[in-house]
């Protein structure tokens, strides 16, 4: 019973946060480009069985991420995971309330169980200065090996960098010297659906059915459209600001014609790549093998020089 209604209270917990997230967006619909907490309080795990990143869900088109991470690492070592995230910085994006403006960013690293960010007294002085400004945090209280930041500005932070402490094999049984992969997803600029399941104003809208536009009524947040479709029913389309049209009074529309034009110029994109956790004992016994088989080549240079001279002596005897 008491497990039940702490379950029940996690559960009315997260409503109310979610709630709370949506309704600051409506207050302050400029400041929403791109925001974590959304995935984090509807998802236990941002990354889906089949591989995808929930924040595609929102994000519908397709761009480019890139991720740099060290070939291998020593155990209880930081590193660093740089996320790049090119666009190109000319472009203003439809913000909430309809107006133009520069694209935030935002980004989530998903790494192998053990790994997580590193402590501020681990992190150098230069990978510090890397990482002012950014508040980077852990996806959950149970998923500390899943870091997200932003939304951030874009123009500043095409390049994300990350500091990760690697976990020590020595205290964790669950972690051993093998190859882990990482997986990361990026954004640009605001999505095309609301967390609600609703279209944003930052999308393409089109035509629900075939039929005649009757009329377009605009007020300051909307844009009404009454469409007479041809089993005579209208059908009422309402276009939030932001997008702009491109059909007037009069025009026949056929279904799923645009409407607006498409505003977005963001999107998602995500990525993968692999780290060794290596051994430091693996690495000093290469090293020995190494100047083994140097110092062993060396010998027998040597050695073939020292017989050429003795045979070079009896010849001349």
């Amino acid at each position: 019973m008491e497990n039940n209604y702490l379950v029940n209270l996690n559960k009315t917990l997260k409503f109310f946060l979610l709630a709370a997230s949506m309704s600051i967006t409506l207050i302050q619909p400029a400041a929403s480009n791109a925001f974590p907490v959304y995935a984090q309080q509807a998802y236990e795990n941002p990354r889906e069985a089949t591989g995808r990143i929930v924040c595609a869900n929102c994000h519908l088109a397709q761009k480019p991420v890139e991720i740099e991470v060290p070939q291998g690492v020593l155990p209880d070592s930081v590193f660093e995971v740089t996320v790049e995230i090119p666009y190109d910085l000319s472009l203003k994006q439809v913000t909430g309330d309809g107006t133009r403006g520069p694209l935030n960013v935002g980004a989530v690293v998903i790494l192998p169980e053990g790994f997580k960010l590193a402590p501020k007294d681990r992190i150098s002085e230069e990978l510090q200065a890397k990482t002012k400004g950014l508040v980077i945090s852990p996806y959950s209280d149970s998923k500390n090996n899943i870091l997200v930041v932003g939304p951030i500005p874009g123009n500043e932070n095409q390049k994300v960098v990350f500091p990760i402490l690697a976990p020590n094999p020595a205290e964790n049984k669950n972690v051993h010297f093998i190859k882990y992969p990482i997986y990361v997803g990026a954004n640009r600029g605001r999505g095309q659906v609301n967390p609600t399941g609703d279209k944003s104003n930052n999308t393409l809208y089109t035509s629900p059915v075939d039929g005649q536009l009757l009329k377009i009524e605009k007020s300051a947040t909307t844009s009404n459209l009454s469409i007479k479709s041809k089993s005579g029913d209208t059908v009422t389309v309402k276009i939030p600001v932001g997008p702009d049209l491109v059909v007037k009074e009069g025009q026949t529309l056929t279904a799923d014609q645009p409407l607006t034009v498409d505003p977005n110029v963001g999107g998602f994109g995500q990525g993968e790549t692999e780290v060794v956790l290596q051994s430091p004992a693996r690495v000093k016994g290469l090293i020995a093998f190494f100047f083994v088989v140097i110092l062993a080549q060396i010998l027998l240079v040597l050695k073939k020089k020292q017989f050429e001279k003795v045979q070079l002596a009896e010849m001349n005897f």
